[in-house]
């Protein structure tokens, strides 16, 4: 039974303010459990990871402590999107400080990338290669991202943040119905890498069966090296080495150079408001922040809590409003460090004022009708996200990936290692979509170095000077919306973490031209949307936020029921 489905069910459960956890010894039979702690609690798409967390946090650890832990940890256990080979965003609130950073370890491309590099002899994007070639591969970040998180703002030493990962890749753990699906849908794909192969099937390219023991020698070799000399492990030492040689011998474009040259970079975070509550969130060459504030601060004009949630009017409030965001997003995003963003502008109260004279509350604005606005010069669906809220009041919101699953299915031999395949979200010719439809303009076009344009929006919501509402979300272009929704859920109609992880959500990306559903929402409604002139269209899920809420003296977390395998845990 699909886990919409079972949203009637769910809601009715999650009628008292608990949250949601999905067991994962049960999780075929979709039983859920609330989760709820006082002293601190983890959110993640993985069980192991969520408790080898915790375990931090009970020792003493502080959120950064438990969120490095975590991030290595999926690299071994939720390999379609856990990684030591892609890059992500890590927002960190330190309550001491009355401080929020924002740690950017995105992948870049290699000093060797050119602007036309996957364009074919026609000048016609070569998606192939873009997406699915050694070439797709940007300079990974995740290693020296958790690596600087941990130093700068942990309290443990880094081999013991390794130390879940090391053992659980080397000793093995059961293979889930969630893991050998994923593989079971890459199969064909990841067959071009022997490494791959060797470490995701058994002998003969044979599938595991649930239940079967994973080991994964060669990656746990990788974490030992991290663990025993740090980032330099990685970006010079053993890993580095493998990872030059394989692209020589392939013919990519990474080099030792690239590696050695790379560093994460914290940046300060957008800031906005709404109705009362400080959203912080992750600035450029994430979009996610900016284009969520921008949203919210459009949607403050207008009674959405009065108009009811999930309504008709609700929601084509809330699409206008996505469609003129997607539509700056197209223009004027890419790397600040290659080309002036005026975030400002876009995240002021002013220029929402602007644009709220552009929102038909009655009908549907075809996109094409729609043009970025004017901005003075002054941006994968399996991403995942895990929240983290310690007893010290400090909190953290990462979202990291490989892009698609499994990234670009190609493995580093030796390493255990996948290559992410980051290079398709730059815009590889300026007005042409991506593979998630979005549209990109010449602010995020390929260059040596240079960080392509995401849509991961780790957020941290505060109240009153404390963390009230951490969360993020894997999925795409569909990143941006989902944050969205859960923050308006929670604020304008007032549900708890678990019923506005469970809700029905829309989407709009301004092109294509089209309002995503999920199923479950409720026909009279799709009804009228169509009638107002939106092409819905009803279908797959979206997104899968891991969430954390304080309320009062205690956290309340949920994990999305939209994948399995997630679990939140608090203490």
């Amino acid at each position: 039974m699909s886990a919409l489905k079972l949203l009637p069910l769910l809601l009715l459960f999650f009628s008292l303010p608990v949250l949601a956890q999905v067991d994962p010894i049960y999780e075929s039979k979709a039983r859920f459990h609330p989760a709820l702690g006082k002293q601190g609690m983890v959110s993640s798409q993985e069980s192991y990871a969520t408790r080898a967390g915790l375990e931090v946090l009970k020792e003493g650890g502080n959120a950064v402590d438990a969120a490095v832990t975590v991030g290595f940890t999926l690299a071994v256990t939720l390999p379609r999107a856990g990684n030591l080979g892609g890059g992500g965003f890590m927002l960190v609130y330190m309550a001491e400080k009355d401080e929020v950073v924002a740690i950017d370890y995105r992948e870049k491309a290699p000093l060797a990338a050119t602007r036309d590099m996957f364009l074919d002899e026609n000048g016609e994007v070569d998606r192939e290669k873009s997406m699915h070639s050694i070439f797709s591969a940007g300079v990974p970040g995740t290693v020296a991202g958790l690596t600087l998180a941990l130093e700068k703002y942990g309290t443990i030493p880094l081999k013991r943040a390794i130390r879940p990962a090391l053992e659980l890749a080397n000793q093995g753990f059961p293979v889930s119905q969630e893991l050998r699906s994923s593989l079971l849908q890459v199969k064909e794909r990841m067959e071009g890498s022997e490494a791959a192969v060797s470490v995701y099937f058994k002998e003969g390219a044979e599938p595991y069966s649930v239940g079967d023991i994973l080991t994964q020698k060669d990656l746990a070799q990788s974490l030992n090296e991290i663990s025993e000399n740090g980032v330099h492990g990685f970006y010079s030492g053993a890993i580095a080495k493998k990872i030059d040689k394989f692209m020589k011998a392939r013919g990519g474009l990474i080099t030792k150079e690239d590696l050695s040259s790379y560093e994460p970079v914290i940046r300060t975070p957008v800031k906005g408001t709404y109705r009362g509550y400080e959203i912080y969130s992750m600035p450029p060459p994430s979009s996610g922040g900016v284009h969520l504030i921008q949203i919210l601060n459009i949607l403050e004009l207008f009674p959405i809590s009065q108009m009811g949630h999930n309504t008709a009017a609700a929601i084509q409030t809330m699409v206008e409003a996505m469609k003129l965001a997607y539509a700056d997003r197209s223009k004027h995003m890419g790397d600040p460090d290659f080309a002036p963003v005026n975030t400002s502008r876009l995240i002021s109260k002013d220029f929402a004022s602007e644009l709220k004279l552009k929102i038909n509350s009655e009908k549907a604005t075809p996109s094409s009708e729609i043009l970025p606005g004017v901005i003075p010069a002054s941006e994968g669906n399996n991403t995942t996200h895990f929240s983290v809220i310690d007893k010290f009041g400090n909190a953290v919101s990462n979202t990291y990936t490989l892009n698609f699953s499994y990234g670009s299915k190609i493995m580093v031999p030796g390493t255990g290692i996948l290559l992410n395949n980051e290079m398709d979200d730059f815009s590889s010719k300026p007005g042409v979509p991506n593979a998630y439809g979005l549209t990109g303009g010449k602010l995020n076009s390929i260059e040596p170095a240079k960080r392509m344009l995401s849509s991961m929006t780790p957020t941290i919501v505060m109240k009153e000077g404390e963390p009230f509402l951490v969360t993020g979300s894997p999925g795409g272009s569909r990143i941006i919306t989902t944050v969205l929704q859960i923050i308006l859920n929670v604020i304008d109609f007032n549900l708890n973490i678990a019923e506005a992880t469970n809700s029905v959500r829309v989407h709009h990306q301004w092109l294509p031209d089209v309002l995503y559903v999920e199923d479950g929402l409720n026909g009279d409604t799709v009804k009228l949307l169509r009638e107002m002139g939106h092409n819905v269209e009803l279908g797959n899920t979206m997104g899968c936020t891991e969430s954390i809420m304080k309320v009062g003296d205690f956290l309340y977390g949920a994990s999305d029921p939209r994948r399995r395998g997630g679990l939140t845990k608090g203490y």
